[in-house]
């Protein structure tokens, strides 16, 4: 493709993810490229940097464009861009073409605009501080009551790009097998440094070509998500219960923590979701694991398994702020609307997957937000409904021992270098009657 052609797919790229604000935009850069199978892979990698490059820096854009006078459209969002990242604005113009794959010229007030930001930063002290940091104005309070003076640090690192973190599934291979495996491709991969199972690449690889992904050997997953899956500490002879499964992650990393004993049940209330699974789990060679499509309105699974279980992991959904790096496009797409209604959410999932936690056994509750509403005030609330539940150090041996003692832990991308995630372990205490039959 042409630099002007490039520039053109960035448009209607970025132009595909404005019409369908609720749809992930790496859903819909998927479906535009499957749509242009044309598209090379060296020109699929510069379309994709410069649009991700755009939503990295949406609203310090836009407040450049609307300082000009200029329309917040992906025409100008794009050129804005190269422009503030340094290219001469006679450089930016002459990708503007005409022509069947091209943008169409700069109109003058456009080149005006262009030219007063030139040799211009992308931050401006004359920005407000949630312009300056990318985030919604009804979002900066609740960042700022999380992090404190380590705002800015976080913010930054949350909107920079996030490794390619891999979880090697030790039923098949150890660490050192499986990095000598990937290195044979040319995958030249570094151990995580906290999660005993994890290996990280630098930047987008085509892993998932590899002979060591195609063979089970190991999994796509951040680093800060397998240590959420250590803090189960799921052996051998339990039963777990993965409550919110999705397309099972954390079901495989438990399943491998098992050796492949137990029994593990996957729920989840996407049918879709639960179906992606069947194949991970093939893959992955896991064969004690169950999958169950909740009900939206009561299960009878549920009642007939009611304190039945050794551990539940209660994975929320949640707003997703901690892994922005890999969905800058997230921190605007959810709205304190959004929010309020996922606080309900969480509370009464909670509330539910606790009544399937047997006398003595733990729920894990876990979400990659980094919001104290939806973490630490979340479990706060539910020991006040439940004061048959009590926080519990996890003990977990997979952990680093510098989180093994914690009953909640938080990660962060700069603090940890993983996804921004939470966990907190929850025991529920027996009853006397319950420990005088257990002793029997």
């Amino acid at each position: 493709m042409t630099p002007s052609a490039r520039l053109a797919a960035s448009i209607d790229l970025l132009a595909a993810m404005e019409a369908a604000p609720r749809k992930p935009a790496d859903a819909v850069a998927n479906s535009f490229f499957r749509e242009r199978r044309y598209i090379g892979g060296g020109d699929r990698r510069a379309i994709s940097g410069l649009v991700w490059d755009v939503m990295r820096g949406w609203r310090r854009l836009s407040w450049w464009l609307q300082k000009q006078n200029l329309p917040v459209s992906a025409r100008l969002l794009c050129g804005a861009r190269l422009v503030l990242d340094g290219m001469a604005v006679s450089a930016v113009a002459n990708l503007y073409a005409e022509g069947r794959y091209a943008t169409g010229v700069l109109e003058r007030h456009e080149w005006d605009g262009f030219i007063a930001m030139q040799d211009k930063p992308l931050d401006s002290p004359d920005m407000p501080r949630a312009v300056r940091l990318e985030l919604p104005d009804w979002l900066l309070p609740r960042l700022e009551e999380t992090f404190g003076p380590a705002l800015e640090t976080e913010v930054k690192a949350l909107s920079g790009e996030a490794p390619l973190d891999l979880r090697v599934n030790t039923l098949l291979a150890d660490r050192a097998e499986a990095r000598k495996a990937l290195a044979r491709e040319g995958l030249h991969a570094e151990p995580t440094p906290h999660s005993p199972w994890g290996l990280r690449l630098e930047g987008r690889l085509p892993v998932t070509a590899s002979v060591p992904f195609r063979d089970g050997r190991v999994e796509i997953q951040d680093e800060g998500s397998q240590l959420v899956a250590a803090m189960t500490a799921a052996g051998p002879e339990m039963r777990v219960l993965d409550y919110c499964a999705g397309a099972g992650g954390k079901t495989l990393a438990m399943a491998m923590m098992m050796n492949n004993r137990g029994h593990i049940v996957a729920c989840d209330v996407s049918e879709p979701r639960l179906d992606g699974a069947v194949r991970r789990l093939r893959r992955a060679g896991v064969h004690n694991v169950e999958r169950h499509l909740l009900g939206v309105t009561g299960d009878k699974w549920a009642k007939r398994r009611a304190a039945s279980f050794d551990r539940v992991l209660v994975d929320a959904p949640c707003s997703g702020t901690g892994t922005w790096r890999r969905n800058p496009d997230a921190r605007f797409r959810t709205t304190e609307t959004d929010l309020a209604e996922l606080l309900v959410k969480q509370a009464a999932i909670m509330d539910r997957a606790s009544a399937l936690v047997r006398p003595g056994g733990r729920m894990i509750y876990a979400t990659c937000s980094l919001l104290k509403a939806e973490n630490a005030d979340q479990v706060h609330a539910f020991l006040a409904r439940h004061p048959d539940f009590r926080l519990v150090p996890s003990e977990a041996p997979d952990l680093p021992e510098s989180l093994r003692h914690e009953s909640m832990i938080s990660l962060t991308p700069a603090r940890d270098e993983t996804d921004g995630f939470f966990g907190a372990v929850m025991e529920r205490v027996p009853t006397q009657d319950e420990a005088s039959t257990s002793q029997a």
